[in-house]
């Protein structure tokens, strides 16, 4: 098996990590082209949500009719089955890939904090509601039988990592993915497995890990994101191949912190509902409304290019365009 090495990185204004300036991306046909959405936050009530998840589609589809899959990065609703059955909806009546899979976020847990009348009832949690209860609606969702799993499309592994607990088990978990010791034992078999591919590994987690991608330091989360983010890091630190792709901080795209760089890549997938910013004390604040943002990727032999999209205004996002370049 050969050795990865990454050798150069470029973003559109902006050189990261003091790596050798990228030379000029090849116009090859990708051999893979998939889109990464998070936090879409889809209530039955809520159009508003329901509109952008629409318009993010549709653009995605104006773009590249043929892409090889939809990948949802967590928090595709509140938990509820009315909202995973207007989700489905929303699904078969818009064009997107036929391949569309989906982890899990903290806001599939929520229907724990709704009480019998269906309105926010913090004081009553977890209103009835268990962890399988809320793990086993996602899973009728995206026809898995855990909510880890791995996917190949044309040669690349999709590897999917998805919190296994909520507060129910333990207070403490907070909104914070919680990844088992079976689950973890799982990553290293699969990522040795697809190592061998000798390809980029797509890796998919709703959290992120602390201090790393933006909204991750102290002022806009509890500073942790995965419970067992150590030994994650570790796992995922021996191939360098892997692109790691989280959600859950919602924070905008053009944002230098988007994406970075240590032993393998992370990128922030922002959020199609609301993403958010830093304001001038660096606490975090949402953009206007009407904003909306996702990613758009491709992979050619030994190079992948994300490109963030801004599905309100239909515009790329020029500070969020990366091609990474791999020798082996």
């Amino acid at each position: 098996m050969k050795k990865w090495t990454l050798t150069m990185l470029l973003t559109v204004g902006a050189l990261f990590y003091g790596l050798p300036q990228a030379i000029s991306q090849a116009e090859e046909k990708p051999d893979l082209t998939f889109s990464v959405l998070s936090d879409l936050h889809i209530q039955a009530w809520d159009t508003h949500s329901q509109d952008k998840f629409i318009n993010a589609l549709n653009d995605l589809n104006q773009i590249n009719s043929t892409s090889d899959a939809l990948i949802l990065n967590g928090d595709l609703t509140d938990g509820r089955q009315e909202d995973y059955d207007k989700l489905k909806k929303l699904l078969d009546r818009s064009s997107h890939p036929q391949a569309v899979y989906s982890n899990i976020g903290n806001h599939e847990f929520y229907q724990a904090w709704h009480g019998s009348t269906r309105q926010w009832s913090e004081a009553s949690f977890p209103n009835g509601e268990t962890e399988k209860d809320s793990i086993e609606r996602f899973l009728k969702f995206n026809g898995e039988s855990e909510v880890y799993y791995e996917k190949q499309l044309q040669g690349y592994s999709f590897i999917f990592l998805g919190s296994e607990q909520y507060r129910q088990s333990n207070a403490d978990n907070l909104e914070d993915a919680y990844l088992s010791q079976i689950q973890l034992e799982w990553l290293k078999t699969v990522l040795k497995k697809a190592a061998a591919s000798e390809k980029p590994i797509f890796v998919f987690l709703h959290q992120p890990l602390p201090n790393t991608v933006s909204g991750t330091t102290a002022c806009c989360v509890n500073n942790r994101g995965v419970i067992q983010h150590e030994e994650l890091n570790k796992i995922l630190s021996a191939y360098p191949q892997v692109i790691l792709f989280t959600g859950h901080t919602h924070w905008e795209l053009k944002l230098p912190k988007a994406f970075v760089y240590n032993k393998y890549l992370m990128v922030n997938t922002s959020s199609v509902e609301q993403p958010w910013t830093g304001d001038a004390s660096g606490a975090e604040k949402p953009l206007e409304p009407e904003a909306s943002e996702g990613l758009y990727v491709e992979a050619r032999n030994n190079s992948v290019t994300i490109r963030g999209r801004d599905f309100n205004k239909q515009n790329w996002i020029p500070e969020a365009h990366y091609v990474i370049t791999y020798k082996k």
